[in-house]
């Protein structure tokens, strides 16, 4: 099919794109494309403007500040994915960039793009909630900070305003004695997680407990959530199998999910607990390494 009809605007800064989404009355950023426009040309969505950011200057960029690397909404799923500095210090992210769609998709999609429109099988959501992403939109009144937790709120729905654009994502580097890993059962054809999970754990080096746990599931459910059950249950104690084990059980308690074209609401929630209990063990044996 083909889109409505609809005006095209590229501003070539985040002002100019500001001004333009504060006096246009039904219009959509495009970021990397490879969400809004799949959804316009099946007619699901039909804004009557359409403000690409392709030309923006400054969102871009992936670079380390202050215990974080500061990632441009604009950077691609590629950039993220072959970031050597990612790669050496918060691998999880580079690693969950790659297990995104096909190349076609990594090349173009943006880390951005993804995490504003929230698609409940989308993959990064899961490690963004693990790590503990911010996110840092720019609206006319100034910016402001969106922690993981706050960003996702429903299905494709998350914390930013309709004047808002999001600039820059935080990625927290993960401290001493920490591992992460993403894992998930993918759609075999549109490689969407059917269910995926990240776990990102920090172990004492003295006592061998557990001082910090984040435990992120995507596609089970209308939006990605965090695994409190699960943390709870790992939190100050020693990570062997057993513990894991019971914890992971744990993994689609709280958790709203739901039955769909890939499986019913018991298969689901089954998943959620195997590749909780994978991306866990996977995420200890690095911490431990």
């Amino acid at each position: 099919m083909y889109p409505a009809a609809f005006e095209y605007h590229a501003p070539t800064s985040v002002k100019d794109a500001l001004k333009l989404l504060g006096k246009l009355k039904d219009s959509k950023l495009l970021p990397g494309g490879h969400s809004l426009i799949p959804m316009m040309k099946l007619r699901l969505a039909q804004p009557k403007h359409v403000i690409d950011l392709g030309k923006v200057k400054g969102l871009t960029g992936i670079k380390e500040d202050k215990g974080a690397f500061v990632v441009g909404a604009m950077t691609t799923h590629w950039e993220v994915e072959s970031s050597k500095a990612l790669k050496a210090k918060v691998p999880v992210v580079s690693e969950t960039a790659a297990v995104i769609g096909d190349p076609a998709v990594r090349n173009k999609g943006t880390i951005g793009g993804s995490l504003a429109h929230a698609d409940p099988a989308a993959d990064m959501p899961a490690t963004a909630i693990a790590l503990g992403f911010e996110f840092v939109c720019e609206g006319a009144k100034g910016k402001r900070t969106v922690k993981a937790d706050d960003w996702f709120k429903g299905l494709m729905t998350t914390a930013i305003k309709d004047n808002e654009v999001l600039t820059t994502i935080r990625v927290p580097v993960l401290p001493a004695g920490s591992g992460a890993c993403y894992m998930k059962f993918p759609d075999p054809a549109a490689r969407f997680a059917i269910v995926g999970v990240c776990a990102a754990v920090t172990i004492d080096k003295k006592t061998g407990n557990c001082t910090k746990v984040g435990v992120g599931v995507t596609g089970a459910g209308t939006k990605a959530i965090r695994a409190k059950r699960v943390e709870a249950a790992l939190l100050g104690k020693k990570l062997d199998a057993a513990t894991i084990e019971a914890a992971a059980q744990k993994a689609a308690d709280g958790l709203d999910v739901q039955a769909d074209l890939q499986g019913s609401v018991e298969y689901k929630a089954h998943l959620c607990r195997v590749f909780a209990r994978r991306a866990l063990e996977a995420a200890l044996k690095r911490a431990q390494a």
